[in-house]
Order: C-alpha cells, then sequence, then structure tokens
C-alpha cells in the first residue's frame, strides 16, 4: 500500500456511501487549493484526468 492509499480508503471508509455532484466535488477541491495552495498543480492535473475520463483520443 502506498502512503496516499490510506487517505483514498480513508474517503471510502467514510464517504463511500454517499452519493456527490461532480460540482460538490469542484467546489471541495477549489476550497482545498484555496487552503494548500501549494497542492494547486496536483489537483488541477487530478481534476483534469476526471474530467476527461470518457475522452476515446487518451
Amino acid at each position: 500500500m502506498y502512503f496516499t492509499d490510506r487517505g483514498i480508503e480513508e474517503l471510502t471508509a467514510r464517504r463511500g456511501g454517499e452519493d456527490v455532484s461532480v460540482a460538490w466535488l469542484g467546489e471541495r477541491l477549489q476550497e482545498f487549493v484555496d487552503l494548500n495552495p501549494e497542492f494547486e498543480t496536483p489537483v488541477e492535473r487530478l481534476a483534469t484526468w476526471l474530467a476527461r475520463l470518457d475522452d476515446e483520443d487518451d
């Protein structure tokens, strides 16, 4: 298990049964970046990756 997997596992365990909108997720990501600007690049990369999951070119 990678160190980052622990956060993913906690998220799944604590909130895995909830339904959230993409708008809600976007707001939480923006809030996180506002509080932690040093993580802007990785959050933007994650958001872009999620946004383009269905693109056939990738």
